[in-house]
C-alpha cells in the first residue's frame, strides 16, 4: 500500500473552523468537505536533480498561503500540532499519514485557489454530519480544545480561554449526541458522553480548571443553566450560541475602551485579549508595555501594536518608573476576576502597576466584559512552579500568576454595558448566582 503523509489544518476564528468543499479538480475525494490540506513530502528538485524534503510544519504553512490567501506568518498563529496518525483508505490503495494543525486565524476574509468550490466558517461540530474527507473528525479531535488544554493554558488571557471553554462543551455535547466515542485528546469526563450526565461532568471539570477566572464559571454556569435538564440535547446549540455572545461581549468592552484612551500615552502589562483589540482599534498616541514574567506575554503584545503605533517595552520592575519617566496618561488593564467590592485579579504586576499609577495620579482603567464579576469573594492566584524563581538552597518562593490591585487605584472598570457602578455590578453578580444553581 502506498504511504504519503499529509497536513490537515483547521483554521479558527471566534469558535469557528474553516471548512473547504473539495472542486471536481482534484485528484481524490471531489465534493467532500475537509479542512486546508495536503502533502508533506518533496515536491521539487534541486539542482543535481534531488528531490527537497518539506516538513509538516513548512507543508501546512505553505497549504494555508496556497489554499486560503493568508499570510501564514501574520495572518495565522499556531495554536495546537495533533499527534500523526494512519488513515488507510483500501479503494485507492493509499495509506495516508495524516499531521494535524490547528491555527488561530485573524480574519475570516479568505480567497481559495480551483481545490475549493465552496467553503463555509461553521462550527466544528458540523463535521459530525457531512461526508468528508477520511477522519475528519479524528483529525480534529487531536487537536481541539479539551479541560487539560483549558486547565494549563498560560499564554492567552481569560476572556479567550472562557471561549475555549465553550467550545470544549459544545464539542463534547455533540459527540454524546452522536453516540461517538471521545478521541485520545479529549477530557477524561467525556467518556461518559453517550449520557447526559457525562456533560454535566465535564462542565463541572471546567468549572475547576481554571478557579482563578470567573469569567469561565460564569460562561460555562450560563450554558448549563440555559440547556436545563437534557443537557444532552441542548448544550451543543447552547454552547454554540454562548460563544457568540462571549465574543461579542468581549469586541463590545474593547470597544468601549477606545474612548479613553484616543490621542493618550496608554501603558499596559501582560496579554489581554480585550486590552490589545482595544488598543488596536483605538487611536493612542504611543503605548508602554511591561514585558509581564515569566511568560513574558507583553513582548508579543508590543510586537503586534508595533506596526500600529509607536509602542516601548519594560520590564515588569521597571514599569512604575516608566509611568512617569514615559508621561503615561493612563493605565490600561485586563482581569481575570472582578470582584463585586471592586477589587480586581489579573497578571501579577497589576497591583504594583496600579498602586503606582495611582499615586502619580494616572488614571487607572480596566477593560473586561461582565462576565467577569464573580459572585463570591474567592480568590486564586495560581501559584506556578517555584523552580521558575529558585531551586537552590532551601526557601520559600512565592511564585503567583495573579495578584490583587485594590479598588482604591481603580478609576473605572469598562464593559460591553458601559463603566458599571454599584447598582449594575450588584444585578450583573446576581444574575451570576442564578446561573450557579444548575449545579444544586
Amino acid at each position: 500500500m502506498d504511504e504519503r503523509a499529509v497536513v490537515t489544518c483547521f483554521l479558527r476564528n471566534e469558535g469557528a473552523v474553516l471548512l473547504l468543499q473539495r472542486s471536481d479538480k482534484v485528484g481524490s475525494y471531489s465534493g467532500r468537505w475537509g479542512a486546508v490540506a495536503g502533502h508533506a513530502e518533496p515536491r521539487s528538485a534541486n539542482r543535481r536533480g534531488e528531490a527537497a524534503e518539506v516538513s509538516p510544519d513548512a507543508a501546512a504553512r505553505q497549504e494555508i498561503r496556497e489554499e486560503t490567501g493568508l499570510d501564514p506568518e501574520t495572518d495565522v498563529t499556531l495554536i495546537r500540532r495533533g499527534e500523526a496518525f494512519a488513515v488507510e483508505d483500501d479503494d485507492r490503495g493509499t495509506r495516508w499519514l495524516v499531521h494535524p494543525y490547528l491555527f488561530d486565524a485573524a480574519t475570516r476574509g479568505v480567497e481559495p485557489n480551483w481545490e475549493t468550490s465552496a467553503y463555509e466558517w461553521a462550527s466544528p461540530t458540523a463535521i459530525l454530519h457531512r461526508e468528508t474527507v477520511p477522519d475528519l473528525w479524528d483529525s480534529y479531535d487531536r487537536v481541539r480544545p479539551t479541560v487539560e488544554t483549558v486547565a494549563t493554558d498560560r499564554d492567552h488571557g481569560a476572556a479567550y480561554i472562557s471561549v475555549r471553554a465553550l467550545e470544549v462543551l459544545r464539542d463534547e455535547a455533540a459527540l454524546a449526541a452522536q453516540g461517538v466515542p471521545a478521541g485520545p485528546t479529549s477530557s477524561e469526563p467525556a467518556g461518559m458522553n453517550s449520557h447526559g450526565e457525562g456533560i454535566a461532568d465535564v462542565a463541572r471539570a471546567l468549572l475547576d480548571a481554571r478557579p482563578s477566572m470567573s469569567v469561565v464559571r460564569n460562561r460555562v454556569n450560563r450554558v448549563m443553566a440555559a440547556a436545563g435538564e437534557d443537557a444532552t440535547r441542548s448544550v451543543e446549540h447552547v454552547a454554540a450560541t454562548a460563544i457568540e455572545r462571549s465574543v461579542s461581549a468581549d469586541r463590545r468592552a474593547a470597544e468601549g475602551a477606545t474612548e479613553f484612551i484616543t490621542d493618550r500615552r496608554v501603558a499596559t502589562l501582560s496579554r489581554s485579549g480585550t486590552v490589545l483589540q482595544a488598543l488596536s482599534l483605538g487611536d493612542p498616541e504611543a503605548v508602554l508595555v511591561a514585558e509581564s514574567r515569566p511568560g513574558r506575554e507583553g513582548i508579543a503584545v508590543a510586537e503586534e501594536l508595533a506596526d500600529e503605533t509607536d509602542v516601548s517595552l519594560t520590564t515588569d520592575a521597571g514599569l512604575a518608573n516608566a509611568l512617569r519617566e514615559w508621561n503615561a496618561d493612563c493605565l490600561l488593564v485586563g482581569a481575570d476576576t472582578v470582584l463585586a467590592d471592586g477589587r480586581v485579579v489579573n497578571k501579577v504586576g497589576t497591583r504594583a502597576a496600579s498602586v503606582a499609577a495611582s499615586f502619580e495620579g494616572i488614571e487607572v482603567l480596566v477593560t473586561a466584559a461582565a462576565d467577569k464579576l464573580s459572585p463570591d469573594g474567592e480568590i486564586d492566584l495560581e501559584p506556578r512552579d517555584p523552580e521558575e524563581v529558585y531551586g537552590g538552597a532551601d526557601v520559600a518562593v512565592l511564585n503567583p500568576t495573579f495578584d490583587v490591585a485594590p479598588p482604591e487605584c481603580i478609576d473605572g472598570v469598562v464593559t460591553e454595558r458601559g463603566v458599571l457602578d454599584g447598582t449594575a455590578v450588584t444585578e450583573v453578580v446576581d444574575q451570576h448566582r442564578e446561573h450557579a444553581r444548575w449545579q444544586r
